[in-house]
C-alpha cells in the first residue's frame, strides 16, 4: 500500500495517510468492518501496543472514480508497526488483513505538495 508521510512530530510519533481505491461493490462490507472496529475498540487498542500506534481514523470519501478510503494512522516507529502488524497472532490483526485484501483496489499516487515539521530535538520537541 502506497503511503503518504506526513512529518507531523508529537513527541516523535508521525502522522502516515494512505489513500486507497475501494472496490464499489464492497463499499458497504468496509463501512460494516469499520463500525466493528469501532465496536472493538478494546481488542484495537490492545493491538496497537506493539504497532506503537497511538491513533488510526478511516474515512470513505467519494470520488468520480468510485470510493476512496483514507486512512490515517499516528505512530511512534512505522517500521516496527508493520512488523508487528505482519507477525501478529491477533485474531482482528487477521480479520483486518483480510478485509483489507477483499475491499480494497489500487492505492492513489500521491505526494505531499506541502510537508513541513518541527524538527526534533533532544527534549522530542
Amino acid at each position: 500500500m502506497r503511503r503518504v508521510d506526513l512529518a507531523l512530530f508529537r513527541g516523535y510519533a508521525m502522522l502516515r495517510v494512505a489513500i486507497r481505491r475501494i472496490r464499489p461493490e464492497k463499499e458497504s462490507r468496509l463501512r460494516a468492518w469499520l463500525a466493528e472496529l469501532n465496536s472493538r475498540a478494546d481488542e484495537v487498542r490492545e493491538t496497537f501496543r506493539g504497532e506503537t500506534v497511538r491513533a488510526e481514523q478511516a474515512f470513505i470519501v467519494p470520488g468520480s472514480e468510485g470510493p476512496l478510503l483514507v486512512y490515517v494512522m499516528e505512530a511512534e516507529d512505522f517500521e516496527q508497526g508493520s512488523k508487528a502488524f505482519a507477525d501478529s497472532h491477533h485474531k482482528i490483526d487477521a480479520e483486518h488483513r483480510e478485509v483489507m485484501r477483499e475491499c480494497l483496489a489500487e492505492s492513489l499516487k500521491l505526494e505531499p505538495l506541502y510537508d513541513v515539521a518541527l524538527e526534533t530535538s533532544a527534549r522530542g520537541v
